[in-house]
């Protein structure tokens, strides 16, 4: 008797350590489990577009925050997805291989060879030319699911603990998608959860795209970190990204009097951007810009019944106080200083600086002042080709505050034109 309980004991207690591990570490698998690993099943594809010379990575796990450690993107050198049991040093020591002019191959496999830990490894890399090289560690056919890699013309798609299927519908979907690699890239991934995905689900996904010829403003690093339906978050994410772009591009062609396009733009750009507050300020301004009172309204209303703290942007709508659904939502009695500023400085981003300059004085005369005030009246003169005016209220806000470096740059600028003049 005394020997059975010996024997029955540490098994006993290692079912009990397995369910106490399940329990307290729901976001991690039965490999991670049995291996004390951080592995996280995933699947991923990482692209590079020659067109556009644009590297990108589309990933998607079923643990927590993928985009924190697979994804390394380097304009003009290359990019790295490294999941299963992560290891940045592939990209790091990566990156400096293909900088030395080592092929994509040489570069993986020489980190390869060091690494005592490879045989959990899922690691695909692109050169600067497209040219692709991936692995799967042996030891990822002991998991559940299939654990593989695709490689094709400018492309991999790699995963673990996956439907078989998988990588073959996230292959056929990137090659016949139309748009940009992001949008290519994300209905790849998408393509992949819709075969099956993984046998454990998913939890996180991100997307990243970096370009040489990108602006900073147009390199794109989304990720949704924590979430059930996280490859349609992350969708979400993309069409707000260029939601954005479009609406940009709407409020530059209704200022260079290009109201068609710019109409055309912003009704686009609405339906990408339902659902995101904090722009629907600049939808506002871009209605207020082509004169149509209304629409402002609505989007003015629509972002304070989904944002209790929508409300703050309310003074910067005070050109919208006689409008009869917003006279009692804009209350001049409570605007602060800064209030006003924001009022003075819509009406200034408006085009209205005839406005904003009987508004300023009518605040002065009230003792309402303050250097950005003053800034904001002196432009106003500026604009309206007032160079002594602008010049006299430049100077009275530095007076205010020698830091109003707009001020002082404005106040420069005048200076520089008088002194060419002459």
């Amino acid at each position: 008797m005394q020997t059975t309980l010996n024997i029955a004991l540490p098994r006993f207690l290692f079912i009990i350590t397995l369910v106490a591990l399940s329990i307290n570490s729901k976001g991690q698998n039965l490999p991670s489990l049995l291996t004390e690993k951080n592995i996280n099943a995933t699947f991923s594809i990482i692209a590079y577009d020659e067109e556009t010379q644009e590297w990108g990575i589309a990933v998607a796990t079923d643990n927590i925050y993928v985009g924190n450690s697979t994804v390394y993107i380097e304009p003009g050198v290359g990019a790295f997805s490294v999941i299963a049991e992560t290891n940045p040093q592939y990209a790091i020591e990566g990156f400096e291989k293909l900088k030395e002019g080592k092929p994509i191959r040489e570069a993986i496999t020489e980190v390869r060879n060091k690494d005592k830990n490879a045989n959990l490894r899922q690691v695909a890399g692109i050169d600067a030319q497209g040219n692709v090289y991936a692995f799967t560690g042996n030891s990822l056919k002991y998991w559940k699911g299939h654990s593989s890699e695709l490689m094709s013309e400018n492309y991999v798609v790699m995963g673990n603990q996956l439907k078989e299927g998988v990588l073959a519908a996230m292959s056929k979907s990137f090659v016949s998608a139309k748009g940009t690699l992001a949008q290519r890239l994300l209905k790849s991934l998408q393509a992949g959860q819709e075969a099956g995905g993984q046998v454990s689900g998913k939890q996180s996904a991100a997307v990243a795209v970096k370009g040489l010829n990108n602006a900073w403003y147009n390199q794109i690093d989304l990720r949704v970190d924590h979430s059930k339906t996280p490859i349609k978050d992350l969708s979400v994410l993309l069409v707000y990204h260029y939601g954005r772009i479009i609406l940009n591009q709407s409020i530059s062609a209704i200022r260079r009097d290009d109201e068609v396009l710019g109409k055309e733009k912003l009704l686009q750009a609405e339906k990408m951007l339902e659902g995101w507050t904090g722009i629907y300020a600049r939808i506002v301004q871009a209605y207020l810009l082509l004169e149509e009172e209304d629409s402002a309204v609505y989007w003015i209303k629509k972002g304070m019944a989904e944002n209790d703290h929508w409300k703050v942007n309310l003074p910067a709508f005070y050109v919208l106080k006689d409008h009869p659904e917003m006279s009692s939502l804009i209350t001049e009695s409570n605007f602060s200083t800064i209030d006003w500023e924001h009022a003075l400085a819509m009406l200034s981003n408006l085009g209205r600086e005839l406005a904003l300059i009987k508004l300023s004085h009518n605040l002065i005369n009230q003792n309402i002042e303050s250097t950005y005030l003053y800034y904001l009246l002196g432009r106003g003169y500026h604009f309206e080709k007032q160079p002594k005016k602008a010049t006299k209220y430049l100077k009275k806000a530095i007076e205010l505050d020698q830091e109003n470096i707009e001020a002082k740059r404005l106040l420069a600028k005048l200076q520089d034109d008088t002194a060419n003049k002459r």
